[in-house]
Formats: structure tokens, C-alpha cells, sequence
């Protein structure tokens, strides 16, 4: 985290202004979302004129059914994968190995996690709760390497391994970070050079992407492509940058010969549906918020649960998956505003997070006990006679209880004093 403070700190100094640069980020993803279905039939007329295949699908279980169509009929043993969040999301890896397909992530860090039967730890760097150290033990027992290995020899045996695959591979899976309407082309970033890799070498593309990764042209590129480099690792701009815009044409000397993109809704057409909510889809997925917040910091990606973790996770995946499978996110958050500040495209996370909270409370979706206790503190609350009703000492007891429940023995609150201000006052005053 320090080492990304630094970056971004370094990278913000190439902007004359900032706010001028959030601000037409944010003009051009609203204007995106405000014209979204004609963007995306201007995009899938423009892709399919220069052969390109787009395939719609409305939920995880059409895309896996249209993906796994595509690698059966070309007997497909082994998929190379550049990183993905979009494919994390349906759960890609998990359903081609139950179908005894070999998937492989190419990014290193993807590779580390896959490695260890993880799932990213982060949207941006997956492995980023890793040491040396335990990529050393983990390359030692998947490999034999010396505990020793410096992080350059360990690299050095992962693009070994990997360029196998790549010779091999049948399949090239990638996301997509932008989705250009004019242009007829999806734009894919990275900076290891393995999604140009698992593209060029595999006879077929399939690309996986939300629908709501569209921009109305390629000019916007221009602005949003350094914008999500800084604000994701603090570069200039961001190493690969790779437009794809259809198959191989007969004068190109490599690529696939059939390239397809599959357009997922998965839970977004819901959410586009919710005025103030529908915002969180202007999102780049820089991973800026969850550098910034609090809470993210402090418990880490895997406790969420989720494939989108911090606040941006927070507001989307309860219409993604459910409310109230996912109305816990929302505690996760102390309203701080950080995540609104540095969000590139002004997204006003904190807000959409106090509104997700009203939503639940006002569809019951909070425990029936969490309802009670805050009714019956609201009445309390409203009269101090109310509460003066109860003592300190049974206030303590009351309170050591549900510490040691919500919080358990690591940490003490404050105690009660045996007469409440009111009484202390009218005893010294009369």
C-alpha cells in the first residue's frame, strides 16, 4: 500500500488539473450509461462488420453455456487466461475443470493465486497479500525451487511454464476494460504482455465483458487510459494497451481466426434500472477505493467474500448476487468519504452505500433482533427519563454481554457511571 501511495502521489503530478480530468472522465461514463443500449448495438453492428461474433448473455449460467459451446466444438483442451475480474465473477475457472478443461492464468499474479487455490485478494493486484516468502513456498512445493529463489527466478520459471501453454493453448480468454461503440473494438490493459500472448497464439479470442464497459468513442481512450493508469498503479500510462477489432484479416502475420465477445448483464440492467444507484456502473475498475478505505485495509479482500471487495464491491454486488444474501456488505463502511474522493470517475460511493443501507432497512432485510434493539433504542433515546429507567450497573451488564458477542475479548467499552448525567446534575444542583 505504501509503495502504491507513492506512485499514485508521483502520477497525479502529470494532471494541469485534476479535477477537470475526473470531471470529464465522469462526463463520458454518464454519457455512456445515458445512451447505453444504443452504444452497445453501435458496437456490436461496427465488431461484427469486421467478422467479430457478439453474444449476449443475461445471467453466469447463459455465459459459461455459450463459452463452453464455443471450446467443445473446437475440442478444446487448454484455455490460456490473461486476468479477468469479469470471468472471476462467473466463476470461470471452476466451471471449465469440473468439465476437465485446463484453464491457466497468465497474469502473474493471477497465477500465484491459482497456484494456491486462491482467489484474488484485490481487483487490480490479486496477489497482493503475498510476501516473497510465500511465493517461495508456494513455487518450492508446486515445483521444487529452492525456498531461496529470488523473485526474479521465481518470474523466470513462471514465463517459462507459461509460454508452454501459450504454444499450446487452443483458446485466448480474456476481460475487457473499455468497449469502444464507434470503433467497433474492445480495449484491453495490461502490463506483463500476457493478454497479447494468450491472443495472438490461440487460433480463437473470446473476450468476457459487463455491459457496462461501454464508451461512446475511441477518442475517449485519449483521457480514460492514463486516468485508469494512474489512479490504478500510479504509471503514466499503463504498458499494453491493445485494441481488438475483429479475427486475423488476411494481411495480418498473427491473432485469432475467430474472435468472439460475450456482453454479460449478470444483475446490471436491475441495477441500471435504480435511479442514484445505477451510478456505481460508471466504474473503470481502477481499485483506487479499496486502496483508500479504511476497512478494506484493515480486514483485507477475502473478507468480503465477494469478487468485488471495498466499496465499490460493497454497492454493486447486493444487486449483482442479491440484497439479502449480501446485506452485510453495507456494515462494512464507516461513511468516511474517502472512497468519493478518489474515485477517478466521481462516483459517490459513500452516499450509494448509506442509500444501500436505507434500502435494506426499508425492505426488512436487517435481522428482526438488529430491528428490535434499534426501535427500542429510538424510544429510549427520545425521553431522558427513558433512559435513566436502567441503571449503570445493569447498563454495564447489558453492554459487557453484547461486547463480548459482537466483539469478543479483545476490546473493552467505556463503562457507565452509576447515575446518569441528568440524576448527578439534579443531586449537586437540586
Amino acid at each position: 500500500m505504501s509503495k502504491y501511495y507513492a506512485a499514485v502521489n508521483r502520477g497525479m503530478t502529470r494532471y494541469r488539473s485534476l479535477a477537470i480530468a475526473r470531471k470529464r472522465a465522469a462526463h463520458i461514463k454518464r454519457q455512456a450509461l445515458l445512451g447505453l443500449d444504443d452504444y452497445l448495438l453501435q458496437f456490436e453492428e461496427n465488431f461484427t462488420k469486421r467478422g467479430g461474433v457478439v453474444l449476449w448473455a443475461k445471467d453466469t449460467q447463459e455465459a459459461m453455456l455459450q463459452v463452453m459451446d464455443i471450446l467443445k466444438k473446437n475440442n478444446t483442451k487448454i484455455v490460456v487466461k490473461s486476468k479477468s475480474m469479469t470471468t472471476e465473477e462467473i466463476h470461470f475457472n471452476d466451471v471449465l475443470e469440473r468439465e476437465g478443461i485446463e484453464s491457466v492464468e497468465t497474469d502473474l499474479g493471477e497465477y500465484i493465486v491459482q497456484l494456491a487455490g486462491e482467489k484474488p485478494y484485490h481487483i487490480v493486484t490479486p496477489a497482493m497479500h503475498k510476501s516473497k516468502g510465500d511465493v517461495a513456498k508456494l513455487f518450492n512445493e508446486k515445483f521444487g525451487m529452492s525456498l531461496e529463489s529470488t523473485p526474479e527466478e521465481m518470474t523466470a520459471l513462471a514465463r517459462k511454464n507459461l509460454r508452454d501453454k501459450y504454444l499450446t493453448a487452443e483458446v485466448g480468454i480474456t476481460g475487457a476494460n473499455f468497449i469502444v461503440a464507434d470503433a467497433g473494438a474492445f480495449a484491453v490493459t495490461e502490463n506483463e504482455g500476457n493478454a497479447l500472448m494468450s491472443t495472438s497464439f490461440p487460433k480463437i479470442h473470446i473476450a468476457i465483458a459487463g455491459i457496462e464497459k461501454v464508451i461512446p468513442s475511441v477518442k475517449d481512450l485519449a483521457l480514460m487510459w492514463p486516468h485508469l493508469a494512474i489512479h490504478g498503479t500510479g504509471q503514466a500510462i499503463t504498458v499494453y494497451n491493445t485494441l481488438f477489432s475483429g479475427p486475423k484479416r488476411s494481411n495480418d502475420t498473427d491473432g485469432p481466426e475467430q474472435q468472439f465477445i460475450i456482453l454479460l448483464d449478470n444483475g446490471r440492467t436491475d441495477l441500471y434500472a435504480k435511479s442514484f444507484q445505477n451510478e456505481a456502473l460508471a466504474c473503470i475498475r481502477c481499485g483506487a477505493c479499496l486502496n483508500a478505505c479504511p476497512i478494506y485495509k484493515n480486514i483485507g479482500g477475502y473478507t468480503y467474500e465477494t469478487t468485488y471487495q471495498g466499496p465499490i464491491g460493497t454497492v454493486i454486488t447486493p444487486h449483482f448476487k442479491g440484497l439479502q444474501e449480501h446485506k452485510h456488505l453495507t456494515s462494512a463502511c464507516s461513511l468516511c468519504g474517502k472512497c468519493s474522493e478518489v474515485c477517478p470517475v466521481k462516483i459517490p460511493l459513500h452516499n450509494l452505500i448509506l442509500n444501500l443501507r436505507n434500502i435494506m432497512v426499508e425492505n426488512n432485510y436487517t435481522p428482526l433482533g438488529e430491528r428490535l434493539a434499534m426501535k427500542s433504542f429510538a424510544t429510549l433515546m427520545k425521553s431522558g427519563s427513558r433512559m435513566d429507567i436502567v441503571g449503570g450497573g445493569i447498563k454495564n451488564t447489558l453492554m459487557n454481554v453484547a461486547a463480548a458477542k459482537l466483539w469478543g475479548k479483545h476490546r473493552d467499552l467505556p463503562s457507565f457511571a452509576k447515575e446518569s448525567f441528568r440524576q448527578q446534575w439534579k443531586k449537586k444542583n437540586g
